[in-house]
């Protein structure tokens, strides 16, 4: 995930690369899976301050269903668009001067002119995770009582009358309704 742009930074504004990205991204994050590669097209292009990546990344991660909390798989893409700044220029390079608030770790393009995109992509990847991951559309869940797995068939817990949290407003109604039983 590393590119050598010292070509790139020596040529005219507007000049571009374009590479076909597919990588393995196992040791990205510990808390990230992903079964898959991360695979689709980046552009490397030269801006008055440095380079702008842009492009569209894919892959699957296994992530836990937010119902069930058993495993699923899950498409996620992924849309960069970052502008790396170089740390060192190079000769006879013309290059704006980019402001002090863009200078992010991540975003510096180190001293032997490579761009590392590893940590845009990691936070990118968290970015896309879905809110609501769910193993598929109509998931059951989880007996709020036992636990069990309600995709793999009902539970036999013993159902309840009511919710205890409703209870106090339970017993308000009931007082309620006995009082207006003795009025009439």
């Amino acid at each position: 995930m590393r590119y050598n742009v010292a070509q790139l930074l020596k040529g005219p504004t507007g000049i571009r690369r374009k590479y076909l990205f597919r990588e393995e991204i196992g040791g990205l994050d510990p808390e990230l899976e992903p079964v898959q590669p991360l695979s689709g097209e980046v552009t490397l292009l030269r801006t008055s301050q440095g380079i702008l990546v842009t492009g569209r990344l894919t892959t699957t991660l296994q992530l836990t269903c937010r119902r069930c909390l058993e495993p699923c798989l899950t498409e996620v893409e992924i849309n960069l668009e970052e502008e790396f700044f170089p740390t060192v220029r190079i000769a006879d390079t013309v290059l704006d001067k980019a402001p002090d608030e863009d200078y992010e770790d991540a975003l510096l393009i180190d001293e032997h002119h490579l761009l590392d995109l590893t940590e845009v992509i990691r936070q990118n990847l968290w970015l896309a995770i879905p809110m609501e991951t769910l193993c598929r559309p109509d998931c059951a869940g989880l007996c709020p009582r036992c636990g069990g797995n309600r995709n793999l068939g009902e539970c036999h817990c013993a159902p309840t009358d009511f919710d205890p949290r409703w209870a106090a407003l339970l017993k308000l109604n009931l007082e309620s309704s006995d009082s207006n039983e003795r009025s009439d």
